[in-house]
């Protein structure tokens, strides 16, 4: 296991940020043989770190991060995926994030609603922190 980036932690603990909560999205997501029958529900956080300064000085949408066409862009990439693992939806969205301009990190939280245990378990989920490349 390696040591984590020390610059995606400098990068979230110094910057402004967008917060994104319970994006509700249905996705074919799992290995099993019956989760790839149907689309299941999911829950997406997100996070957008990037500098807000100018947009919140001047109030100008212009100057900001069109967070509708986040979500809108969110879906339709759930919709099209068919990962496996949440652990690779979760990259799909952050490389997705980390693509728009002025972004300078992304968290991405998944979480399965309906996870296909046998145990009593509410829900499961990943997050991630990634930075543009």
């Amino acid at each position: 296991m390696t040591a984590p980036d020390r610059r995606v932690d400098d990068a979230v603990a110094t910057s402004d940020r967008i917060e994104l909560r319970d994006l509700r999205v249905t996705c074919v997501i799992g290995a099993l043989a019956h989760e790839r029958t149907a689309p299941q529900p999911l829950s997406i956080d997100i996070d957008l770190y990037a500098d807000l300064s100018q947009a919140g000085t001047t109030d100008d949408l212009g100057l900001t991060i069109d967070y509708g066409a986040v979500c809108d862009r969110i879906v339709a990439l759930c919709e099209q995926a068919q990962p496996q693992l949440l652990e690779r939806l979760a990259e799909l969205i952050a490389a997705e994030l980390c693509g728009i301009d002025g972004v300078t990190a992304a968290m991405v939280a998944v979480t399965k609603l309906r996870p296909p245990v046998a145990a009593d378990l509410g829900t499961s989920g990943v997050r991630i922190t990634r930075r543009p490349a």
